[in-house]
């Protein structure tokens, strides 16, 4: 079914306005080899998530094409009121150079970027006027990677204030679409039920930007687009008079449809609801889910009967959907016959019956009440790990965060702590979990085994619920120089497997995360928030430990690494839309309230594989939250110590904050070597357990590496220490001794704040040496040392944290680095402010105060410095305004 374009849009005609045609651009233009992508072949009305845009006709002219040498274009357009005026737009493709002697590193070489990173901000693309009636003009300067970004992005490159043309999307399993004999729509082997935002990280992308009209009761008459310092394509415009955000859809909500005659439910109970042959859709959103209703009998449900099932509808489904508020909602019949529905029309009525051909529907009771169950043993407080069912008046499942709202079956597709029984879904849980419920009675099954007692009740849930305990009865009565290796950053393993693993690659501790990927999340149920497999304490000989964590994420503000943490599960693991949480998901935390958190249940705080995401690290590493900077290399053979990695840490060491160096695989297949990059850290004479090997870890003495081992000092201070000098400076003496079992050292480089003080040349697997120089400056000093698994010169193979240097009591401060480190921060309040999809107002304001806090102290301290810059100003949430 083809999803017609919502009628709230205008598409602007541009046919008289086009002055270059997609045919003939080419590497010069930096938009990529003639007709080259999916960009390149749109013509005529075109339907970009719902809105209507009118494309060239693929002919001598068919896009503008906006030069910092060329003339302005002026667009009139007939007196109307608008309040949005929508582009599907990209900027030239801006290449990136690897910074001289850090060798041939991703991103260059990665298969996604094709030599891109796209990780420039803030240049002033271009600057496009809306012209009113009455002669008054208003000016908004479209800015790199905010409301325009390239055609190629690496991964981590969203835009703050731009969406991609194209999503978002929602997929089937992999086993489904075998089941369907349909080959799977994904690319990456077996997937999970995974939602995406539509971004192609190896192709090609067109974005779209919404530019508010300050004045949207005055008649505009035209509009005029200006390049500045960049050249950029504009493809299309459409207009409307929308007053909600036309591109930020509302979270998830769901509706109860009766289906007319002819409209047939697939093998699975469910309506095709994905890009192709898809028989429900959304024209400005997306149908997440539509699924058979599941009648209860209540009476069989409280009865004493071993096992309840559910009578399954063939009429009616629940449909899960994320949508703007003046969304349509289509459904198509197996001849073709078509229905749609306004979804506002349900917004204020409890029952939308069907007549006259319309749809006949029903809101559903949002599940937005968040109660804690906890199951204990009876007559005790004694937690007991449980599986657990729960569903809603309409037998809607109500999965516990964390888990899938569809159990997936799919063999070899997830290894989950989840069971499906005939209709009714499980989870198994740690004898604690928060389920968001509807207002009303839900129905509660909770079973333990074949010695305890089994449950199933129905409880009233009221605006006062927030924590339910149940008690169940048994009634049948049956863990040599002090240095220690580790890899900060491991996926979808088993805690046993990764043990395994650890051990035969001679890894100490293994940090295994748990996390959420869309509609999939892997290890679960491998948390509990106390065992560290291996240790003593657990059964094990404490020499190689486990312990689970979460890598908690949010696509354009970041990930960060929880490990180590106590107790619950730090919630919820993936935030605001896809790619990383699933469609309709709101932005319910930031990187820096997971990561109080983490800390206040006495975790170690890591931000994962620099430099991308790049966006709120920098906020949070200013407010003092962060403990440690991962590098990461997922196969050492190809990627090596990433330059670009470096560098991100570097920024900040330049600006004073002395982050330890970790490193960690990010494995997450066959493919990926746990350990092959791993972090050495040295407890010196504390005993080795999980807690003193972060405490080592937040003391900054490490280093990591992909084979060579390196001991350093800096008169005589080991990294993670300072070094203090009178105001007037002195010599320093930098030591160290670099041990390899078969990676060569091929040199050795002495790196004072970022640069080459003093390189060592060598061809051997060991070797010690030192160097003396003067200091008159505040500094930080670091051994480099470049090698190679696969025998490549300049290769970087390991490197230290650092060692301050502080000259009397002069900082350490680059403007350059901390201006761009302020833009970073920039981008995340400019994504908060206008694409962050909102849970609600409070936590909107919670959310942004911290990264205005973490903004107005890093400006202080360049005012501070008498540092005179130019950066976007933070203004008020209030004020309808685009960067």
């Amino acid at each position: 079914m083809v999803i017609p374009p919502s009628p709230h849009f205008n598409a602007v005609e541009l046919t008289d306005l086009f002055n270059a045609s997609r045919a003939t651009l080419d590497g010069g233009t930096s938009m990529g080899p003639p007709n080259e992508g999916w960009s390149r072949s749109l013509a005529g009305l075109q339907s970009l998530r719902g809105i209507p845009f009118l494309f060239g006709q693929l002919s001598n002219a068919d896009v503008i094409m906006l030069k910092p040498d060329g003339a302005a274009t002026h667009i009139p357009m007939a007196p109307q009121k608008l309040t949005y005026i929508l582009f599907a737009q990209a900027v030239a493709d801006r290449v990136d150079v690897v910074p001289p002697g850090f060798g041939d590193t991703a991103p260059l070489d990665s298969p996604y970027s094709k030599g891109v990173a796209a990780n420039a901000l803030g240049d002033v693309v271009s600057r496009y006027t809306i012209m009113y009636a009455d002669g008054t003009e208003t000016e908004t300067p479209i800015l790199r990677r905010f409301a325009i970004q390239q055609h190629h992005v690496c991964w981590g490159a969203s835009p703050f204030a731009a969406v991609p043309a194209r999503g978002p999307h929602v997929f089937a399993t992999h086993a489904e679409d075998v089941a369907m004999e349909r080959a799977s729509q994904v690319d990456y082997g077996r997937a999970e039920f995974r939602t995406e935002s539509g971004l192609d990280y190896r192709n090609d992308n067109l974005w779209l930007y919404a530019m508010p009209n300050e004045h949207p009761g005055k008649e505009v008459v035209g509009i005029r687009l200006r390049a500045d310092s960049e050249m950029s394509l504009v493809y299309a415009i459409s207009t409307t008079e929308l007053q909600d955000h036309p591109l930020r859809l509302q979270t998830r909500k769901k509706l109860r449809l009766s289906l007319p005659v002819g409209v047939s439910l697939n093998r699975f109970g469910e309506l095709d609801c994905d890009d192709r042959g898809n028989q429900i859709g959304i024209d400005l959103g997306v149908v997440i889910s539509a699924r058979r209703v599941l009648d209860y009998k209540q009476p069989e449900w409280l009865s004493d009967l071993h096992d309840v099932q559910p009578e399954a509808s063939e009429s009616e489904v629940i449909v899960e959907y994320s949508a703007h508020p003046d969304a349509r909602l289509f459904l198509r019949a197996d001849d073709g016959t078509r229905w749609e529905k306004e979804l506002r029309s349900l917004a204020d009525n409890d029952q939308a019956p069907g007549d006259g051909g319309e749809l006949a529907a029903s809101p559903i009771a949002p599940a937005t009440k968040s109660v804690q169950f906890t199951i204990v043993e009876k007559g005790t407080s004694k937690r007991v790990p449980v599986r657990i069912h729960v569903h809603g008046p309409h037998g809607e499942y109500l999965p516990p965060k964390g888990h899938h709202r569809k159990v997936n079956v799919g063999t070899f597709e997830d290894w989950f702590a989840e069971f499906s029984n005939g209709f009714n879904q499980y989870a198994y849980i740690n004898g604690n979990c928060v389920i968001d419920l509807p207002i009303g009675k839900v129905f509660v099954e909770i079973s333990n085994g074949f010695e305890v007692l089994p449950m199933r009740c129905a409880v009233e849930i009221t605006d006062e619920s927030a924590d339910l305990t149940f008690e169940l009865e048994k009634i049948l009565h049956w863990r040599e120089k002090g240095w220690v290796s580790s890899d900060t950053h491991v996926h979808f393993l088993s805690p046993q497997t990764a043990l395994l693993e650890g051990q035969a690659e001679g890894v100490n501790v293994v940090n295994l995360l748990a996390s959420q990927w869309g509609e999939m999340f892997s290890n679960v149920g491998d948390f509990d928030g106390q065992t560290t497999l291996g240790a003593k304490d657990f059964g094990g000989n404490g020499e190689f430990l486990v312990r689970v964590g979460t890598e908690n994420r949010q696509q354009v503000l970041g990930h960060i690494s929880l490990l180590g943490y106590q107790g619950n599960m730090i919630e919820p693991l993936c935030t605001g839309g896809p790619d990383e949480a699933a469609v309709g998901d709101p932005l319910e935390a930031t990187l820096a309230e997971w990561a109080e958190r983490c800390r206040k249940q006495n975790g170690l705080v890591v931000m994962p594989h620099a430099p991308n995401p790049q966006a709120e690290r920098a906020a949070d590493i200013v407010l003092g939250l962060v403990d440690a900077l991962e590098v990461m290399s997922m196969n050492p053979r190809r990627w090596q110590i990433s330059a670009f990695a470096l560098a991100d840490w570097y920024r900040f060491l330049n600006i004073g904050y002395q982050l330890p160096l970790v490193a960690g695989s990010d494995k997450m297949d066959a493919a990926a070597l746990l350990g092959g990059i791993r972090t050495y850290a040295k407890l010196a004479d504390n005993d080795f357990t999980f807690k003193n090997w972060m405490d080592c870890i937040r003391g900054g003495d490490t280093f990591v590496s992909v084979g060579p081992l390196v001991n350093a000092t800096v008169e005589g201070r080991r990294p993670g220490s300072k070094v203090s000098l009178p105001p007037t400076g002195g010599t320093i003496t930098v030591h160290w001794e670099i041990e390899s079992v078969s990676v060569r050292t091929r040199a050795v480089e002495v790196i004072c704040n970022g640069l080459v003080r003093e390189q060592f040349r060598h061809d051997h697997l060991s070797s010690t040496g030192h160097c003396s120089f003067h200091v008159a400056e505040s500094c930080w000093v670091a051994i480099r040392v470049r090698g190679s698994v696969a025998g490549r010169v300049d290769d970087i193979a390991a490197h230290t944290s650092s060692v301050f240097v502080e000259v009397g009591e002069r900082p350490i401060f680059a403007t350059t680095d901390a201006v761009a480190v302020l833009a970073q921060i920039e981008g995340s309040i400019a994504y908060l402010d206008t694409l962050a999809p909102r849970s609600s107002e409070a936590k909107q304001a919670r959310m942004r105060a911290a990264l205005e806090l973490a903004h107005h102290q890093l400006h202080h301290r360049l005012h501070h410095q008498g540092v005179g810059h130019t950066h976007s100003p933070i203004h008020s949430p209030h004020i309808a305004r685009e960067h």
